[in-house]
């Protein structure tokens, strides 16, 4: 850690304890010898000393009480508000890296492909094999930018768009069939045990991107042969539970709370290392606050799966 990053901080404290050090014992002196004072004035006219001077230690007391909690709230407000900054700085450098990294290694390889075919003959099929390699590669960028522009108009609270009563057990049904060629090598399938339609408000455009991302990273961070993903629906008390449970990497105990952050992402597994921007997930929880619920993770460690649950409020 670059210890630059702690010297104002510690700055701070450091003058915030010794002006708390200065303060006690500037009360302590004023207190001594304003009772001192007192004291002579008591002894000279023959004061009771009760009327005099126990209101007045009280009050002194109440005054350095008041005043220390002042301070002492002072210094651990400075504390845990440069604690943040820090950890904000080191999350946005996190996703500076990460992100950078998102956006150049498509635009390498759009280059080399154009390279490679402005500078070479080749047949037809090898044309078409550049050309739908450059596809997916500007399909990436298109979801990157995509994704930051979601997420810009979420939190600001600007997104429009329509909230239509929908069957969800139909909704993800369809959605996983549609886009089953993104997903070629795993097994989804989703259960409705209860057999009954689950009709809510949702915005279809923002309820498939986070029906994507949650897919998407149960195939990402996953090191089985054939990874798979159960989606199932249990209504209870009034909530909707829309589980997706997969058989992927899992996820540590330490983490599950952080992965929602944003720009957050979990740390080296085997020979897996961190993937994304740190934004699936956090665009996800955003989401589902949208439609008045919220995502919740579980998972029994690394190696042993994970279960992102989305619950939505709903009466039959």
């Amino acid at each position: 850690m670059d210890q630059s990053k702690w010297f104002y901080p510690i700055i701070v404290f450091m003058l915030s304890v010794m002006a708390l050090a200065t303060s006690l014992f500037l009360y302590i002196y004023w207190y001594i010898r304003v009772s001192s004072g007192l004291k002579t004035i008591v002894t000279r006219f023959n004061i009771e000393p009760s009327v005099a001077l126990e209101s007045h230690t009280w009050v002194v007391i109440l005054v350095l009480s008041v005043l220390v909690g002042i301070i002492l709230l002072g210094i651990f407000t400075i504390f845990m508000y440069n604690l943040k900054t820090y950890q904000l700085y080191r999350i946005q450098q996190n996703f500076i890296n990460n992100f950078t990294h998102e956006l150049k290694t498509p635009v390498t390889s759009l280059k080399l492909f154009l390279e490679t075919l402005s500078k070479h003959e080749l047949s037809r099929p090898e044309q078409i094999k550049y050309i739908n390699y450059m596809i997916q590669d500007v399909v990436r960028l298109s979801d990157n930018i995509g994704r930051i522009l979601d997420l810009a108009g979420i939190e600001s609270k600007s997104y429009q768009g329509d909230f239509i009563e929908t069957d969800l057990v139909a909704a993800v049904e369809s959605f996983c069939k549609t886009n089953s060629h993104l997903f070629p090598e795993c097994i989804i399938t989703v259960h409705n045990l209860s057999n009954n339609p689950y009709v809510y408000p949702i915005n279809t455009y923002l309820f498939e991107m986070l029906l994507m991302n949650l897919l998407t990273n149960a195939v990402k961070y996953n090191d089985s042969k054939v990874p798979t993903i159960d989606i199932s629906f249990d209504l209870q008390n009034n909530i909707l539970h829309l589980k997706f449970e997969d058989n992927g990497i899992g996820i540590e105990k330490n983490q599950i709370k952080k992965i929602f952050g944003k720009f957050y992402q979990v740390g080296q597994y085997k020979d897996m290392t961190a993937k994304g921007s740190g934004l699936g997930l956090y665009l996800v929880q955003n989401i589902a606050h949208t439609h008045n619920g919220k995502v919740v993770a579980e998972s029994n460690g690394i190696g042993k799966g994970s279960v992102f649950t989305l619950k939505l409020p709903y009466k039959e």
